[in-house]
Formats: structure tokens, C-alpha cells, sequence
């Protein structure tokens, strides 16, 4: 470890926390139907879309009805990317003429991109069309992520209103969220990817000959803007199949370090929002607090891990930490820190191969993913499953203290208890009761590229990664079968929609419920006491549930180096 990186982990988190109130004020104001200054040439096209589609913004929606009408949204998203998938080979804008995609990796692919999860069993240059990549894949980066701010945005109306029957409009939000926030930053970031040197092209696959005179295809396309709705999205679906350590789409260590800030950027600017809207910015910082505290855990474990290296190279004289997997470019500092980030974010897009990392190193992105992608989490679903442990963390308070748990002026009680743990527990089933089942069936075993725990850890991150919507990978397991396509689409639709409906129950309670005002007996929850906590609900809650399933895998992989076993 250097002064230079923990400098550049300084600066990245000094960012991060100066980006989150002007950007978390400005999102306040979008979602409040507050004139911006946007609005004079957006506004125009937001009322034309509301009447081209019979929608009154005004109308508000019943938690049920606002759930009913994301899903159905959700549903004919995939109904649509699903087809053209299946038919790609016939439709226009396909130079490298990709055939169709096969019904369980069509199946798999559509899932992944409508659940935000963007999971890769395929490598993106050698088999989707230009067509596919722009109107499939990177509209679902759009609507995917929108849909996750949104849902977060009507959890917290949930705890700022008062004896209301509604928590917003769906299709208003989506609408605003979409035009007003998603689609601007993404222009500007497009523009600035295609100058770092990120291909923006509609041409064909170009033909080059190499120095020892043989003919190598090289691709590019449309890539900077996919790349920019991914990455600002927490979408993490590659234009190419080596995603952030491919040149084409993160050519430099500038290029590098904006991709880190828009991964945290929303993510990190709601819970700003979240303090505004329910009158109390100091509540924001607090959960933004925790975040950071797990944040810079992991952080400090995942740079040591592969600052020190493998014990084996060690004892052959070989030192400066493992650079195995690594971009040259990127280095260990920048390479540890993109995977922290990316995985605490719900992201998935990787600079460098998590299955290279030493054990140590590769468990900090699993335990991210499976303490449910709370730290920072995907764009709106980080902060929706950070209140969910929120509303347990008070619960457990008022339990001490003998009293009806509340915050933030609302009553914590058995209903809304019973939801935040269904939402929570509905996770490590598919976490580990897939990874179990993986394990012992003798196809699903041949997938696995290493033998020991650490073909164990390639299981056990998979299904992790797919229920948690992050769609990172290892890199060693082969994923691309019947069995993994399959188990990893259901995976992902239960980790993505099994948490949100609980979530907007949560939501609908908590809005009909009458505000209480603060009094002495109140548990304050702006400040370090609360802090510490969350964190200790949420390490407990993860540890009680993972740490057997860890043992099996990193832990036990780490203990053998140490002996002088590898894998």
C-alpha cells in the first residue's frame, strides 16, 4: 500500500460526499414537480409525452397501484427485449451479421438488463447487432435504472407523508426521472467517453493487419453510450465482453476514475434527497455515514489483500502485490477501488478479473453484493434496501428501550417489521440455495473453472451477484448453459422484485400513518449512535447468514495460501 493510493481513495471519497447535496437537491426538485433549469426546454416534452400516452401527473396512485404498474412496465419490457433477441439476425443495423440468440441465453439477457442486474453469459461483440445493443439493451439501461429511483423515491414519500393514501404517480416519475436526470447526464458523459477515446460508431467491424502480418477484425459500434447509461445507472453490461478492462470502453485512468464518481453519484445523492424530503437533511448524512463506514472497511481489506499478494509468488522472490487479471494502466490501488465500488453499488461493470484476486481480495465484492448492495447500493434500490435495515436497526432500538420504535416521525411496527424481513431473508435463499444445489450437480460442477473453494467462490459469487442485480462476475465459472441461464434468470427476477413489492408495502403503511412528534424518549437518529447502530444490524444480520458459506470459500482458500496450497 502507497501514500498515492490511499490519496486517490481520499479524493475519490471527498467527491463522492461533495457530489451528494447539489445533485441530491436538484433530484428533490425533479421528483417534487419543481421548475428547474432544465424545465424551460424539457418541459414541453414532458407534458407532450404525458399526452401522447393519456397520463394526468397530477393523479397520484396507491402503493398497490404504483407496484401493479411498474410490474406490468417490467413485463413488456422483457416480453420486447426477449423478441429481439430471438430475431435480431433478421432485423436491420447487424454489419457483423450476429445470428439469433439461443432461447435460454435470450432468456437469461432479458432478465438480466429489465431487473437492472445486467448479467453476461455472452461476449457482447461477437453476438449482439448494433440494433440489439442501442434499442434493447441500452433502453433497459434507462428504464431499469429509472425504475429503481423511482421506487426509492415513492419509499421515501412513504416516511414524509402523513395520513396519505397515495405515494406518486409511476409513469410521471419515470417520465421525469428519465428526462430530467438520467438522459442529461448521460449526454455530457457520452461526449466525454467519446473524447477519452470510446468508440461512437454505426460502421462496420474494422480490419487491421498486426505486426506479424496476420488479419485481425477489431470491433466497435455504438459503445460510449452504453457505456455511459450503464455505468450511471448501475446497469455494468459490457459493449464488449472484457467491459471497464477493455481500451474501447475505459481507455485511460481519468476515464477510469469519472466511471468510479457516476457509479456512487445517484446512488450517494439520494440519501441527500431522502433528508430533504422528509424535512431533515441530517437524517440523509446519517445513512450516507453508514454507507461509508462499510465502504471504506472494504475498501481498506480489498487494497491490503492485493497489496500484499500470494504467499507463492512472495516466496519466489516476486513482490509489489498481484497484479494478476489487473489492467497495467489501472495498477492495484485503482483496480482494488473499481471493485469495491462496483460491487457496493449494485453496478457489476469490472476493470479487472475479481476471479484473479487474492481470496481475500475477491470476498470484499461478495460480501458487498451479499449484504444486499445497501452500501450505496444500485441507483434507488441502495437506499430502498438500506431503509429496510433501517427499519429493523429501530425496531431492535425500541426493543432496548421498552418503547414503539420510531423514526423519522413515523411508527415502526409488526407489519411493517414483517416486510422489511421478508424483503431481506428472500436473498440468501437464492444466494446460497442455488450455490448449494450448483455444487453437486455434476453439469453444473463441470462450469466451474477451478477446483477447492475456489471453484466453490465462483459458484457461491454467481448466484450472488444475479440475485443481488449487480451482474459482476468472477470470471472463472462458464455460465452460458441451460442450468446457469436458467437458475440465474429466476435468481434475478426474486432479488430484484421479491424485495421491491415488500418495499412498497412498507411505503403505503408508513404514508397512511399520522406523524408523531419528537420527544425526549425519541431515539435520536442523526447522529454517531445511530450510525454505529445500522452498521452493527447489518453485520450481524450478514454475518449470522454468510460467514458458513464464506468459510467454504475465500476464508478457507486464504488459510490454504497460507500453508502453501494455491488453486
Amino acid at each position: 500500500m502507497t501514500l498515492i493510493g490511499w490519496m486517490q481513495i481520499l479524493v475519490f471519497c471527498t467527491l463522492v460526499v461533495a457530489l451528494a447535496k447539489p445533485l441530491g437537491g436538484y433530484i428533490t426538485r425533479v421528483f417534487n414537480g419543481e421548475r428547474n433549469f432544465l424545465s424551460p426546454i424539457l418541459l414541453p416534452l414532458e407534458r407532450g409525452l404525458y399526452g401522447l400516452a393519456g397520463i394526468d401527473a397530477k393523479r397520484e396512485q396507491h402503493w398497490l397501484t404504483y407496484t401493479i404498474a411498474m410490474l406490468l412496465f417490467n413485463a413488456i419490457g422483457f416480453v420486447s427485449l426477449y423478441a429481439l433477441l430471438r430475431f435480431q439476425a433478421n432485423l436491420p443495423l447487424n454489419p457483423a451479421e450476429q445470428v439469433a440468440v439461443a432461447p435460454d441465453l435470450a432468456f437469461n439477457t432479458a432478465v438480466s438488463f429489465v431487473t437492472n442486474t445486467n448479467w453476461q453469459n455472452y461476449g457482447g461483440e461477437t453476438t449482439m447487432s448494433y440494433l440489439t445493443q442501442m434499442v434493447g439493451l441500452t433502453v433497459q439501461n434507462f428504464v431499469s435504472a429509472a425504475t429503481g429511483i423511482v421506487l426509492a423515491v415513492a419509499l421515501i414519500r412513504g416516511f414524509a407523508r402523513a395520513s396519505a393514501a397515495t405515494v406518486g404517480n409511476f409513469w410521471a416519475d419515470m417520465t421525469r426521472c428519465t428526462l430530467y436526470i438520467l438522459l442529461p447526464i448521460c449526454i455530457i458523459f457520452t461526449l466525454f467517453l467519446v473524447w477519452q477515446g470510446v468508440p461512437q460508431t454505426l460502421g462496420a467491424y474494422v480490419d487491421a493487419t498486426t505486426l506479424e502480418g496476420a488479419k485481425q477484425s477489431i470491433a466497435v459500434g455504438p459503445a460510449a453510450s452504453q457505456i455511459a447509461i450503464k455505468i450511471l445507472g448501475t446497469n455494468g453490461g459490457g459493449f464488449f465482453n472484457a467491459n471497464a478492462a477493455h481500451p474501447f470502453e475505459n481507455p485511460t485512468s481519468l476515464s477510469n476514475f469519472v466511471q468510479m464518481l457516476s457509479i456512487f453519484a445517484i446512488g450517494a445523492a439520494l440519501t441527500n434527497a431522502f433528508g430533504r424530503m422528509v424535512g431533515n437533511e441530517r437524517q440523509g448524512w446519517a445513512i450516507l455515514a453508514a454507507m461509508g463506514v462499510l465502504f471504506v472497511a472494504g475498501v481498506t481489506a480489498a487494497y491490503w489483500a492485493e497489496a500484499s499478494g500470494n504467499d507463492a509468488f512472495t516466496a519466489l522472490g516476486l513482490t509489489g502485490g498481484n497484479m494478476e487479471g489487473k489492467e497495467v494502466r489501472f495498477g492495484i490501488v485503482a483496480s482494488a477501488l473499481f471493485a469495491v465500488v462496483t460491487t457496493a453499488a449494485s453496478c457489476g461493470a469490472v476493470n479487472a478479473m475479481h476471479d484473479s484476486f487474492t481470496a481475500l481480495g475477491g470476498m470484499i465484492p461478495l460480501i458487498n453484493m451479499q449484504l444486499g448492495e445497501i452500501i450505496v447500493g444500485g441507483v434507488g434500490a441502495g437506499l430502498y434496501g438500506m431503509l429496510l435495515f433501517v427499519v429493523i436497526a429501530i425496531f431492535v432500538a425500541g426493543l432496548m428501550v421498552g418503547r414503539t420504535p420510531e423514526y423519522v416521525g413515523k411508527k415502526i411496527e409488526a407489519k411493517e417489521m414483517k416486510m422489511a424481513m421478508l424483503a431481506i431473508l428472500v436473498l440468501p435463499l437464492m444466494y446460497l440455495g442455488w450455490t448449494a444445489a450448483a455444487v453437486v450437480i455434476p453439469s453444473a460442477v463441470a462450469s466451474m473453472a477451478n477446483a477447492g473453494p475456489h471453484g466453490f467462490s465462483e459458484v457461491l459469487y454467481a448466484y450472488t451477484s444475479q440475485t443481488a442485480n449487480n451482474g459482476s462476475a468472477f470470471g472463472g465459472l462458464t455460465g452460458n448453459t441451460l442450468w446457469y441461464n436458467t437458475t440465474g434468470a429466476i435468481a434475478m427476477l426474486v432479488g430484484r422484485f421479491l424485495m421491491i413489492v415488500p418495499a412498497m408495502a412498507i411505503a403505503g403503511s408508513l404514508a397512511a400513518k399520522k406523524t408523531v412528534p419528537a420527544s425526549s424518549g425519541t431515539f435520536p437518529t442523526t447522529g454517531g449512535l445511530f450510525v454505529g447502530l445500522l452498521v452493527g444490524v447489518i453485520l450481524i444480520v450478514g454475518g449470522l447468514t454468510f460467514f458458513p458459506a464464506l468459510a467454504l470459500g475465500p476464508i478457507v482458500e486464504h488459510l490454504a495460501m497460507r500453508a502453501g496450497t494455491v488453486f
